[in-house]
């Protein structure tokens, strides 16, 4: 099957994110006096922020929800010198654009965060297009974003591939009936991340890239 857009998740899957994700996020819930435990954000990220919030916290008024968001990406930006690629990332996007495939960036990160992302990344002359969370109203995983993102790239869901780290990309891809690809560097396991949709998953970014004429 030929492939001609791959569509990437960013944090966790491109760029080493989702643990100071779990950090600004658990700091802002104690900051609220809502203590909540890493290990239960670490299962939320990757997914709209409305339902991670209620996820763990419940349901809240807006006055609130908008107050641990503030917080959330005050304390993220604050941490940002940290944010470094993962192995193999920029490599592997390149790797598809000289095959002619149209790299996509699809991503429930907001604008002002994804700059962060793609300036860690440093991997733009790869890149087709860019999508973010501030394109649909709900992020993954409804597959929104997904779909903006094959319409960019131009391409229909029998002819793109989705990469990801997180259970709600390969949810996402699934329901936008786009093959997907799991990557264990985010920190979720082999087995949900097949359970989720996976086709086939691999350690990270570098060893998906030796893999590459496998998956093509």
């Amino acid at each position: 099957m030929t492939v001609s857009a791959a569509l990437f998740d960013v944090d966790g899957t491109l760029v080493d994110s989702n643990f100071l994700h779990v950090d600004a996020w658990q700091r802002a819930f104690a900051e609220l006096g809502e203590p909540v435990d890493a290990w239960r954000i670490h299962r939320s990220i990757g997914q709209d922020s409305a339902k991670l919030l209620t996820s763990l916290v419940g349901e809240r008024d807006d006055d609130w929800t908008e107050r641990a968001k503030d917080i959330h990406s005050r304390l993220y930006k604050e941490m940002a010198p940290r944010l470094r690629p993962i192995a193999g990332a920029a490599e592997l996007l390149r790797a598809l654009s000289d095959r002619g495939v149209r790299v996509v960036l699809a991503t429930s990160a907001p604008d002002d965060e994804l700059e962060l992302l793609l300036e860690a990344l440093d991997a733009g002359d790869a890149l087709f297009a860019t999508t973010s969370a501030d394109d649909v109203d709900e992020a993954k995983p409804d597959p929104g974003i997904l779909e903006v993102a094959l319409d960019r790239a131009d391409a229909t869901p029998s002819e793109a591939i989705m990469v990801g780290d997180a259970i709600w990309d390969l949810k996402a891809a699934a329901r936008a009936h786009i093959r997907s690809i799991g990557l264990l560097s985010g920190g979720t396991g082999a087995d949900e991340l097949a359970d989720a949709g996976a086709f086939a998953v691999y350690e990270d970014p570098a060893a998906l890239l030796a893999a590459l004429d496998d998956v093509l």
